[in-house]
């Protein structure tokens, strides 16, 4: 229990540091720009690669920035480019998204297997439930009748999703990048 209560301090204390506010809004701003370039498959139905820059975030900097950098984009995502009505579900869903990668991978070697593990409990949770009920919700679809495809849509980027973001971070952490933003900041791979 105090590992958890330490994971969460840390992530708090992250949010003091100027690097990473800015940090946050530019991956924030990334986000957004890769977030117009989505493809529709269907009225219900989008592929598109925000979750990159996203996930980086909450990599880096832990769940309580992720349940914060979750919330705030979501709702700038929103202001700056909306697509339908507003609904603070979809907030709802990406405050747990930020929680739920925050827990699993800040401060944790990064392996293909843990990005994985992180994909699956959003795909699951998030993606397949949470989000699925909220367009039942908003739009009035029948669950059953739109999760078959969602989850068609969801397993086969599934893999294609974790191999991206182990490729990324593996890439920026070879770079260098983070270490000279964030001295002290210690990334490790394992090829597990």
């Amino acid at each position: 229990m105090t590992k958890f209560t330490a994971l969460f301090k840390s992530s708090y204390q992250e949010l003091k540091s100027v690097r990473c506010i800015t940090l946050m809004a530019m991956l924030g701003a990334v986000s957004i720009v890769l977030g117009s370039l989505v493809f529709m498959v269907g009225d219900f139905l989008k592929v598109g690669f925000n979750f990159l820059p996203n996930e980086f975030v909450y990599y880096l900097f832990g769940p309580v920035v992720g349940v914060i950098y979750g919330a705030a984009l979501d709702i700038l995502t929103f202001i700056v480019r909306p697509a339908g009505p507003f609904f603070f579900g979809f907030t709802v869903s990406a405050i747990i998204s930020g929680f739920l990668y925050g827990v699993i991978l800040y401060k944790r070697p990064l392996s293909m297997k843990r990005i994985l593990i992180a994909n699956l409990f959003h795909l699951v949770l998030i993606h397949l439930l949470l989000n699925t009920y909220w367009l039942t919700l908003l739009y009035g679809y029948n669950f059953q009748a739109i999760l078959p495809l969602r989850a068609l849509k969801a397993f086969i980027m599934l893999p294609v999703e974790t191999i991206l973001l182990y490729t990324v971070i593996k890439g920026v952490e070879a770079s260098g990048v983070v270490n000279k933003l964030f001295p002290g900041k210690n990334v490790r791979i394992t090829n597990k």
